[in-house]
């Protein structure tokens, strides 16, 4: 049973309500309802009606009819959030109830008209930022929106450039300079150069004024770089204290702060042309070493080992933490095939030419074999994410198929070449270097498995501090499984250890509530690896000195490098039966895994490093030719991977009807690993067939014998 409550006039009169009618016509309200009691509803005949002037005056002038429809009807769920009134929700729109329609972003029933797209995908926010409203006076005063910018400032200087060419005519007329600075090269570079933000910034009244939007950066863009100076300088002063000469200018930490910084802007100029932020970096790194700013030489050495561990263990951390578990499970074979097949080809074919071209040892030349093979995710991904925001290949989940191979790519990679650089570079017998490859197997699984366990139960899921908890135990349990199977003669188990562990910490998360999409611990990763990037493509752009170079060694390695990638693309494209891919779509899976990067930068100069001062000059020279072909493989692979894949993908991809729009979802405005999720894109295709919803469906059995109740009232 059920109780009604109506709202009383002083006259004990029920309250009338006003007639949602227009110019006294008579209106039809039918309003569909889930009754528990299947006897109808009586209206009383005198209840009083609104008349078209909105009043009600209890008068009997009104007539009421109840109409019994046999409709399919749907089960409406009670949500404790306030309803949703005004904008979107008013009559006519095309929601089911839209008055009592608590969650706008809800799809109400399996036939329903409208779904989540209409407004925009639901995100969660992510805790770590601060989304709390600030209800500042002061804040509401100065806010300004992009077309407030150009009516403000723009037309202050269009206003002044014209008012300039009247005078230098004699007072004549000038009608075509009337948006002159909108329409110069000048005012769409800056516009090109200015990223958008997510929400409005507040800027002191004189701003626009003095600085015009966009030829001058906004207010929040000169906050942010001068409070980063700020913080640079503070910790450069602690720093020199503590340190002393090295951290003093022409001081070695000195230089290697000066590279990190120029190497992040050069990023940011390469990223002007939408080739990848890294390219930048490696090239400033180049320039660096070969005029003499760069001195890493030495005992600084050392130090340089250690920050390439640290970025080996972010890059592989987030390989792990973007496979969404769920996704994973269904297309496994089809990752695994992938993942594992071509990399093979491509690196035994690299170490057959290495080892007959360039005259390396069997062991050097897989160890080469091995680092070039690797996958760049930070090429790839910003591509794709272009391509997916136009709608090209998400109807077969190709983006997300290249993703989740990368990072299968980059463990492997990094695990194969443990387990051979730990072979070549120990003196112990027989016996260890055959159960290399089970003990870094089965140990790096395992520990995975333990230590993504423990993320789930340290800290608990309730806790306050639980994101940067369980960023900071996931993190110095990565650095553990490196340090610690390099020190236990393993060195093949970290790298497969840090990446299980993600997956596993990443599984148990998203059971617990957490969103692959959204997850605050992947978004603290991704912080530390912008940190991270310009220092380790800096670095690895400084191990190169142009004047030490051999033309033979560079064009040699140039064609071992291209000669894999080649057959690696056909090998792909051959081994890609079953999976729902045409000729031109396997041709583009292979074209995206050409690019090397970030894997080959960390690994690259790592086997110079591991020659002690016994080495002869042969191995020198050996790990010398290893550096120098990673690192031009990045110079020469990245930028044509990332045009290839912009180019050809418009070509051998199927575009959607309706592309992807990503704004909802997308955490941050730089391209990231963390824009292409694992889902399961079946729904996205030209002519989607909906599946199905088991619960709608049985929520319509069991209300298909309630009938709704029709009120019409006639004036």
């Amino acid at each position: 049973m059920f109780s009604s409550h109506k709202k009383m006039t002083a006259t004990g009169e029920p309250e009338a309500r006003e007639d949602p009618s227009v110019g006294g016509a008579p209106a039809t309200i039918t309003t569909p309802t889930t009754i528990i009691a299947p006897s109808p509803i009586p209206v009383p005949s005198d209840v009083p009606m609104p008349n078209s002037n909105g009043s009600g005056n209890g008068a009997g002038n009104h007539r009421s009819t109840i109409v019994i429809e046999s409709q399919t009807k749907r089960r409406v769920s009670i949500i404790s959030d306030p309803p949703m009134i005004g904008g979107n929700g008013g009559i006519g729109t095309g929601y089911d109830n839209p008055a009592y329609e608590q969650n706008p972003r809800r799809k109400i029933s399996q036939t329903s008209t409208h779904s989540h797209t209409d407004i925009g995908p639901a995100r969660r926010k992510s805790i770590l930022k601060d989304t709390a409203p600030h209800d500042n006076e002061s804040d509401r005063v100065s806010t300004h929106s992009y077309e407030n910018y150009r009516q403000n400032a723009l037309d202050v200087l269009n206003a002044k450039y014209n008012g300039h060419q009247m005078g230098h005519a004699g007072g004549g007329s000038s009608n075509g300079g009337a948006n002159y600075v909108e329409e110069s090269w000048m005012y769409t570079f800056c516009l090109k150069c200015r990223g958008e933000e997510p929400s409005a910034s507040w800027e002191p009244p004189f701003w626009q004024k003095i600085f015009p939007y966009p030829l001058c950066p906004t207010f929040r863009t000169v906050s942010r770089l001068i409070s980063i100076i700020l913080i640079g300088v503070l910790i450069w002063v602690t720093a020199f204290v503590i340190i002393g000469d090295s951290a003093a200018p022409g001081g070695q930490l000195f230089g290697l702060v000066v590279l990190t910084v120029a190497a992040n802007f050069g990023g940011y100029l390469m990223s002007l042309t939408t080739l990848p932020r890294l390219i930048g970096m490696l090239l400033v790194g180049i320039l660096f070493q070969n005029v003499g700013w760069a001195d890493i030489d030495g005992d600084f050495s050392k130090v340089t080992a250690h920050l390439r561990k640290f970025a080996l263990t972010i890059i592989l951390t987030r390989a792990g933490l973007e496979m969404e578990p769920e996704a994973f499970k269904k297309v496994y074979k089809t990752i695994l095939k992938l993942g594992i097949i071509p990399w093979c080809v491509e690196a035994v074919v690299m170490a057959v030419m290495s080892h007959f071209l360039l005259d390396l040892p069997w062991m050097w030349s897989f160890l080469l074999g091995s680092i070039i093979a690797a996958v760049s995710p930070a090429v790839v991904v910003p591509c794709l994410f272009r391509l997916r925001t136009k709608g090209y290949g998400v109807a077969k989940g190709i983006p997300t198929l290249v993703v989740a191979v990368a990072g299968v790519d980059d463990a492997l990679s990094v695990a194969i070449f443990g387990i051979i650089s730990t072979v070549m570079f120990s003196d112990k017998g027989l016996a260890y270097q055959i159960a290399q490859a089970p003990v870094c197997i089965l140990g790096g699984l395992g520990f995975g498995v333990v230590w993504g366990s423990l993320a789930r139960i340290f800290p608990e899921k309730g806790d306050a501090y639980v994101v940067p908890l369980r960023t900071l135990l996931l993190f110095t349990g990565g650095l553990m499984a490196i340090y610690g199977s390099e020190e236990l003669g393993f060195e093949g188990a970290g790298p497969l250890a840090v990446v299980f562990s993600a997956f596993v910490s990443n599984l148990f998360w998203c059971k617990d509530g957490w969103d692959v999409e959204d997850n605050p611990v992947s978004t603290a990763f991704e912080i530390f690896w912008m940190i991270f990037e310009p220092i380790l493509f800096g670095l690895t752009g400084a191990t190169i000195k142009i004047r030490e170079l051999d033309s033979h060694t560079v064009s040699i390695g140039a064609a071992c490098i291209f000669t894999g990638a080649i057959l690696r693309i056909f090998t792909t494209a051959g081994i890609a039966f079953g999976d729902r891919l045409n000729t031109k779509e396997k041709f583009f899976v292979g074209l995206s895994w050409m690019a090397k990067a970030t894997v080959q930068a960390a690994l690259g100069p790592v086997a110079l490093k591991h020659l002690g001062e016994d080495a002869t000059e042969e191995e020198r020279n050996w790990a010398n030719i290893v550096q120098t072909i990673c690192v031009f493989s990045i110079v020469l692979t990245a930028p044509l991977g990332a045009i290839l894949i912009s180019v050809t993908g418009t070509k051998l991809l199927t575009k959607t009807k309706q592309p992807q729009d990503l704004s909802g979802w997308r955490r941050s405005h730089r391209p990231s690993i963390r824009d292409i999720s694992i889902i399961d894109e079946e729904e996205e295709r030209e002519d989607p067939e909906i599946p199905e919803d088991k619960e709608t469906h049985d929520n319509t059995l069991n209300n298909a014998h309630i009938p709704t109740i029709s009120y019409t009232y006639n004036t």
